[in-house]
C-alpha cells in the first residue's frame, strides 16, 4: 500500500496531455539529500522548458525524509509523492513510479546527489533520435574500488555476455524511456538493472551515453556486496526469460534428451557387453550411472512438458501477447 499526494482529480488522458516529462526518484532515508536534489532538479527542468512532473518514491524511510518531501509536495503539486509502508527495495519503488508516471518521456534517477541532474537534457536529446531506451555510463565512477566498482565491472561484463545487450553500466539508476516501454516492463527481485536486457524482448533500441557522477556526501550508502547473490539470481531470471519464457521445453527437452541419450548409449554398451562377452554387471557403477541419466532425462522432458503447459495457462488465462506491436498501418 502506498500514500500518494496531490493527484489532479482529472481524465488520465487530460493528465497525459498536461505531462511530457516524468523524473522519478526512489529514496530510502535521504533527508540531507532531497531538497538539494529537489532545488536542482527544478532548475534543469525549467531550461528544459517542458511540461514535467517529479515523482518521488518513500521506499519505507525511517527518518525526516517523508517529512521533507510532504513539504516540497505543499510547495509545488508537480512533485508528487508515493511513499510504501515499509522497505520494498529500489525495483519496486521503479515499478510504482512506472506505474503511476503520465509524461511521454520517463527519467530515472537515484535520490543521493550522485546523479547529475544535468545530464537530463543529453538523454532526451538522444531519446528524440528514435531510441527507445537510454542507459547512463558513469565514465568517472566516484565509488570505492573494491565494494562497488570492481564488482559493478565484472557484473556488466557478464550481464552483456550474458543479455547480449552490451552496456558498460547497468547499475546506473540515471535512464530515460519512452513511457509505452516502461509501462510494459513487468518488475521484480532485483530487476531493476536489467531493465534495458528485459526490454530488448520487445524489440526496442538501446543507447548508452556518457554521464557525470558525484562522490555520496550525505547519508550512507544502501548497496554493498552483500546482494551479488541476487543479482546473479535474477541474472539467470533474465536469461530464461528472454530466451526460454514462451518454450521452456526447448531448454528442459535438450537437457533431458542429452541426459537420456547418454544413458541409453551406455546401457546399449552394459547390454552388449554382458549378452556377447558375458561380463557381469552387479558390481559396475557404469550401470547405476546409465539408469540415473535415462530418469534425470526423462525428468527434465517431465519438466519441459509442465512448462509448456503452465505458459499457455498463463498468456491464454490472461490474454497476454507473445509479441509487441510498435505500429499499424491502414
Amino acid at each position: 500500500m502506498a500514500t500518494v499526494l496531490h493527484e489532479p482529480d482529472i481524465s488520465p488522458a487530460e493528465q497525459a496531455a498536461a505531462v511530457s516529462l516524468s523524473i522519478i526518484i526512489p529514496v530510502y532515508n535521504e533527508d540531507g539529500n532531497v531538497e538539494p536534489l529537489y532545488d536542482l532538479l527544478k532548475s534543469v527542468l525549467q531550461q528544459i522548458g517542458r511540461p514535467h512532473e517529479i515523482i518521488f518514491i518513500d521506499d519505507g524511510s525511517r527518518d525526516a525524509t517523508y517529512e521533507v518531501l510532504r513539504r516540497l509536495n505543499a510547495s509545488d503539486p508537480g512533485c508528487r509523492i508515493i511513499r510504501f509502508r515499509r522497505n520494498f527495495g529500489q525495483t519496486a519503488a521503479l515499478a510504482a513510479g512506472f506505474a503511476h508516471a503520465r509524461g511521454e518521456f520517463i527519467i530515472t534517477l537515484d535520490g543521493d546527489l550522485q546523479n547529475d541532474p544535468r545530464d537530463i537534457p543529453m538523454l532526451l536529446s538522444k531519446l528524440e533520435e528514435g531510441y527507445d531506451v537510454v542507459s547512463g555510463w558513469r565514465v568517472r565512477r566516484k565509488d570505492k574500488l573494491l565494494t562497488r566498482r570492481l564488482p559493478s565491472i565484472c557484473a556488466n561484463w557478464l550481464i552483456s555476455r550474458i543479455t547480449g545487450v552490451n552496456l558498460h553500466d547497468y547499475g546506473c539508476t540515471l535512464k530515460a524511456y519512452r513511457r509505452e516501454v516502461a509501462q510494459n516492463i513487468g518488475l521484480y527481485g532485483e530487476m531493476h538493472r536489467f531493465i534495458p536486457a528485459v526490454a530488448s524482448w520487445m524489440g526496442v533500441s538501446v543507447a548508452e551515453v556518457k554521464v557525470n557522477h558525484h562522490p555520496r556526501c550525505r547519508g550512507t550508502s544502501k548497496y554493498g556486496l552483500s546482494r551479488t547473490l541476487r543479482v546473479t539470481l535474477d541474472l539467470i531470471t533474465v536469461k530464461f526469460l528472454l530466451s526460454y519464457a514462451t518454450k521452456p521445453l526447448q531448454i528442459f527437452g535438450t537437457m533431458g534428451f542429452v541426459s537420456s541419450s547418454i544413458g541409453f548409449i551406455l546401457a546399449a554398451y552394459l547390454s552388449i557387453d554382458k549378452l556377447i562377452f558375458g561380463h557381469g554387471l552387479a558390481a559396475r557403477p557404469l550401470l547405476l550411472m546409465a539408469i540415473l541419466l535415462i530418469l534425470v532425462g526423462i525428468q527434465f522432458i517431465s519438466i519441459g512438458l509442465l512448462g509448456e503447459m503452465m505458459v499457455r495457462i498463463y498468456h491464454e488465462g490472461q490474454k497476454k501477447p507473445i509479441y509487441v506491436v510498435k505500429e499499424t498501418l491502414g
